[in-house]
């Protein structure tokens, strides 16, 4: 089954998870939770906008990022 997002031919990104957030600041933790991300090595496929690009930067440290189409 197809992604909605794909499908209307927006971008998306991928963001795993590689960090973890014991001992990071609340709004950090927030973020990641924000994201979908809440365990370590999950995986969140993403729609690309100003918001979650800058939610990304936030935290870019416990995060993997891959470009997806």
């Amino acid at each position: 089954m197809a992604n909605s997002a794909n499908a209307a031919g927006k971008k998306t990104v991928k963001v795993t998870q590689v960090g973890s957030p014991i001992g990071r600041s609340a709004d950090q933790e927030a973020t990641l939770v924000g994201l979908g991300l809440n365990k370590m090595h999950r995986t969140r496929e993403l729609e690309d906008t100003p918001s979650v690009r800058g939610m990304i930067a936030k935290v870019r440290h416990l995060l993997r990022v891959d470009e997806a189409q």
